[in-house]
């Protein structure tokens, strides 16, 4: 264990054996001989005592000594020892969430009761909601870009670099055979597109790293614009440096943080490198200035680049709040499979706070209103490649109206599956100052809500299920007030 956590967890036994024999600081100084600040310190977890120290605390306490200096606490702070032990501490990238560990430990050491309630808390709902530790380390990474706003300059000053020592034209469309040849020849990789196929279990990857042989393994039927991606982020590993990495795409399991975090910089480097910032930024000007939008100009747009249109929307997630200085928005991926009622909700980022729609994990259906699943039930019945649609989303009782930019594809890797990539975009005064085309009565407008059995919407035919847990509610808060109401006038 880190030398830190054994000293925090004997301040911790101490501070506990101390308050169960109703000694104050004071008290067990005067007991032990030993100075107040000395135990203060030891309970702090700033200062770990020598066994002649240990004896004389564990005598006058009447403790035995392999009690004292054992590393299990009793069970009301047993949770705070297992999360010591298990090392999550150096786990979280609390420096890139501005915390600092020392600052952790003290309000562990200063409050013990609180924080293993705290860390139950969390514990029982990792459990309930299947919150394994990929999921808490990508939980923290959208804690990372949310705080950045999703925009990491260093990486885009990376892609420049790169672009001048290899001398990629940006202004132009990077293909795949460019960044093979740069893999193959600088970096020394070995391209095999016909193993991937002979393993049927492995059909939903679309790429394996053999770091031995430098061998990248391909899926035979990923399109020209995957294909680039993949490239391209095999190139970020390498010129950005990173030791720890992913080998498979998409990823099976994360390690620690460090590859969470990596996996993220490297995907970064190549949205950046094939939707260059300059470019990118100047289509999306042209689009926002027409008084009224151009659906064909968006899809126009996504072809434009060798892209596939998650790249593209990602994209926009880095470019808005930056070059646009819009910060309120959510990216989200659904999953779809034909026949299934269910719609899941893979994939999601929040930018200034949360918003809505979002993630719900209680089983229960999201709005069939949102152009997310809309342009899903349309893949479907069109059978085409891709298809995209736009809509203003106003919530009920004077919530929040959205832009919401939302395309589906077909998952290539899944049969019979689908996938819809969305953009929303919170509409307010500063907002219709950037995008000239808000007010067009073409867009069409909808009144929805996060999932049917909470929404108030009462004419609603897309409606799935009643509004059961909204109906508890209104029946609780009538209760409420008719018991307030008796209890006023019976006093």
């Amino acid at each position: 264990m880190e030398e830190d956590y054994i000293k925090l967890i004997f301040g911790l036994k101490l501070k506990q054996i101390r308050t169960d024999r109703n000694l104050s600081l004071f008290g067990l100084s005067k007991l032990s001989g030993l100075s107040k600040s000395y135990l203060n310190e030891i309970e702090k977890g700033k200062k770990y005592p020598k066994p002649d120290k240990i004896s004389i605390l564990a005598e006058k306490l009447d403790v035995p000594y392999d009690q004292m200096v054992s590393l299990k606490l009793d069970k009301n702070l047993a949770p705070i020892g297992e999360i010591l032990q298990s090392k999550v501490l150096k786990e979280i990238p609390l420096d890139l969430l501005g915390i600092k560990e020392s600052t952790l430990i003290d309000i562990v050491s200063n409050a013990p009761a609180k924080m293993n309630a705290f860390i139950s808390t969390i514990i029982k709902i990792a459990q309930n909601y299947d919150f394994g530790k990929e999921s808490f380390f990508l939980a923290s990474l959208r804690s990372f870009q949310e705080a950045n706003h999703n925009y990491f300059d260093a990486l885009e000053q990376e892609v420049l670099k790169f672009a001048k020592a290899y001398q990629i034209d940006l202004s132009q469309n990077v293909t795949s055979q460019e960044l093979e040849e740069i893999l193959v020849e600088e970096y020394g990789y070995t391209i095999n597109n016909k193993d991937l196929e002979k393993h049927k279990e492995l059909d939903a990857l679309r790429s394996i790293f053999v770091p031995k042989t430098k061998t990248l393994l391909l899926a035979n039927h990923i399109d020209e614009a995957q294909r680039t991606f993949i490239y391209a982020k095999e190139i970020a590993f390498n010129f950005l440096g990173y030791q720890e990495r992913l080998y498979t795409f998409s990823w099976i399991k994360f390690e620690n943080f460090d590859q969470v975090l990596n996996n993220f910089y490297a995907s970064y480097f190549a949205g950046a490198m094939i939707l260059p910032r300059e470019p990118f930024t100047k289509q999306l000007k042209q689009l926002f200035n027409k008084k009224t939008f151009d659906p064909g100009l968006f899809v126009k747009m996504i072809d434009s680049f060798n892209a596939s249109p998650e790249s593209l929307y990602q994209r926009m997630t880095n470019i808005l709040p930056k070059d646009f200085n819009v910060q309120n928005l959510f990216f989200l991926r659904f999953v779809h499979k034909k026949g299934d009622e269910k719609y899941y909700l893979t994939k999601e980022l929040h930018l200034s706070h949360q918003h809505s729609p979002h993630a719900n994990e209680n089983n229960e259906h999201y709005c069939r209103r949102w152009v997310s699943l809309r342009v899903l039930q349309q893949i479907i019945k069109k059978k085409e490649k891709h298809v995209f649609d736009v809509q203003i989303s106003h919530y009920p009782n004077n919530q929040p109206s959205y832009l919401v930019f939302s395309s589906a594809t077909k998952d290539p890797f899944k049969e019979n599956q689908y996938r819809s990539i969305s953009i929303g975009i919170l509409i307010n005064p500063q907002l219709k100052r950037k995008m000239a085309f808000l007010d067009d009565p073409k867009i069409a407008n909808y009144h929805v809500g996060v999932t049917c059995e909470r929404c108030p919407i009462t004419d609603c035919k897309e409606r799935i299920v009643p509004p059961k847990i909204l109906e508890k509610e209104l029946l609780n808060q009538k209760i409420e007030a008719t018991v307030e109401h008796l209890m006023d006038n019976l006093s």
